[in-house]
């Protein structure tokens, strides 16, 4: 096997009832297949999946996969970008702002990345919404709220069409199961729940695929401070 092929990993699975993984499984399974036969299918360069336990799912040596840049709204509107925190590393993730299954319980692993370090060392998360037909600043303060998120972190928002372009860069597949309950559209979104570790010169470094331990997302970004 030469060193730009990836080999499998097993992660650390957190302890929860068998008919939410099951659920999970059914709802994720598109989205995550479409996720990794866009990596698998990019002419980018290939990541090294590592073989252990725990950590990463896939790694990239410095300087060598930019992270694709992107300009989109944060929770009050105004523009928000991934250019605008070069110069420190910052976790890009991909979340629905009205999710009430796994959204809340990674968000919560990234959390506790960020606790691991002093306030005024903890790098950002940039959240890009996976749910543009669920973007209001209610949901964004709901979700401030229930999910009690750091100040570190930014909502990236936007149209369809600008959103669709993020995710397809960074490999995230999305899945909208349409469907009208009593003449009202409704937006079941199913997504690859991924973070990405950017480094300060805004390469990335390591992907995370859920489930993760945030102890293990710190652990790659002090290799970067």
């Amino acid at each position: 096997m030469s060193a730009n092929e990836p080999t499998a990993r097993r992660s650390g699975w957190p302890r929860l009832p068998l008919w939410r993984w099951v659920a999970a499984a059914l709802a994720l399974g598109v989205a995550l297949g479409a996720g990794v036969a866009l990596l698998h299918r990019s002419g980018r360069a290939q990541p090294t999946l590592s073989a252990l336990p725990g950590g990463p799912a896939a790694t990239w040596p410095a300087g060598k996969q930019r992270a694709p840049g992107f300009r989109l709204a944060d929770a009050s509107g105004a523009p928000i970008s991934l250019g605008a925190f070069r110069g420190r590393p910052v976790i890009v993730t991909f979340i629905d702002p009205v999710c009430r299954s796994l959204c809340p319980l990674e968000a919560q692993q990234l959390k506790s990345a960020l606790t691991t370090f002093p306030a005024a060392k903890r790098p950002p998360i940039l959240a890009v919404s996976v749910n543009p037909w669920a973007q209001s600043r209610a949901a964004y303060r709901r979700d401030a709220r229930k999910w009690r998120l750091p100040p570190q972190w930014h909502w990236a928002a936007g149209a369809y069409g600008p959103l669709a372009r993020v995710w397809k860069a960074y490999k995230i597949g999305v899945l909208d199961r349409k469907k009208t309950v009593d003449g009202i559209t409704v937006h079941d979104v199913a997504h690859t729940e991924a973070s990405y570790v950017v480094d300060a010169a805004g390469y990335q470094r390591a992907l995370f695929l859920y489930p993760f331990q945030g102890a293990d997302v710190a652990a790659v970004l002090k290799t970067l401070s």
